[in-house]
């Protein structure tokens, strides 16, 4: 997991902030200055705080819980699908569905319902309807396919929320917020990061800005998740030895008492001749 140099933080212009009359006073920490009305981001921290976000989510990944990305606004929309879907993690690019995360199971329903209408096509169920009909449940299977499409393996909630513009996605981070989701996001200067669990400074306008923090983020999670699978293997292998090591006792236990008996009964059989010899 390698975490990108001052350079090429510097190169795909994470430094730019926001215009100074637009800033959040809360971001005052990762500020470094000031010039020409724009604020500047202290990019050592941006490395620093980008760092601990990929550690965390790393470990996520490892447990096998999944992190949900989100990110509407257009200059991200695209880069997060591709991202995400390289690690097979849920994500939001449209409109965030209010609710999504507080009112859950409508949701689930939601996505039960594409579930359904896939089946009536394979079923031969929609050779029935009318043409009328076919049509306005062909669109509304599309009109779900495009708002939670992205979301249909997301059986329970997510482990934790990925989001872009936390001031865009500021209904996302509240849901979370009540839910007790920890919360990673990119974090700009007109931003409050009251709410943002792990905040990474940074610009989060520039497209160049967005790819490099979300490659960063995915390739620890992908380590996680390789990780996952190396360990899963290693169980597996010792699975057998262990359920041997008991039959293997159990054996050594039922010989033991076998000699044991035999021994027994030699002695039954010589103790009337002792007697004997004793008389």
């Amino acid at each position: 997991m390698a975490t990108p140099t001052f350079e090429q933080l510097l190169e795909a212009g994470c430094h730019f902030g926001h215009l100074k009359r637009k800033w959040n006073p809360a971001m005052a920490p990762y500020i470094f200055m000031e010039r020409n009305g724009i604020h500047i981001i202290d990019l050592y921290k941006t490395a620093a705080k980008l760092d601990e976000a990929a550690a965390a989510l790393k470990n996520i990944a490892k447990q096998g819980k999944k992190v949900l990305f989100v990110a509407t606004k257009k200059q991200a929309k695209q880069v997060v699908a591709d991202k995400a879907a390289t690690v097979n993690m849920p994500y939001v690019i449209e409109r965030w569905p209010g609710g999504m995360l507080t009112n859950f199971p409508t949701i689930r329903k939601a996505v039960k319902k594409m579930t359904t209408i896939d089946r009536m096509a394979k079923d031969g169920t929609f050779d029935n309807l009318s043409k009328r009909e076919r049509l306005q449940i062909s669109r509304q299977r599309a009109k779900l396919e495009k708002t939670l499409g992205s979301i249909a393996d997301l059986n329970r909630l997510p482990s934790a929320l990925f989001v872009v513009d936390v001031l865009k996605e500021r209904i996302a981070v509240a849901e979370a917020n009540r839910l007790g989701i920890p919360v990673f996001a990119m974090v700009d200067t007109n931003s409050d990061p009251s709410g943002i669990d792990f905040v990474i400074p940074c610009n989060d306008d520039a497209s160049k800005s967005i790819e490099l923090v979300l490659d960063t983020i995915v390739a620890a999670m992908a380590e996680g998740l390789e990780e996952r699978k190396v360990e899963k293997v290693d169980t597996d292998k010792d699975a057998p030895a262990a359920e041997a090591a008991p039959r293997r006792e159990r054996r050594r236990v039922r010989r033991n008492d076998a000699e044991a008996e035999v021994a027994e009964a030699a002695v039954e059989a010589a103790a009337p001749a002792a007697e004997e010899v004793a008389e």
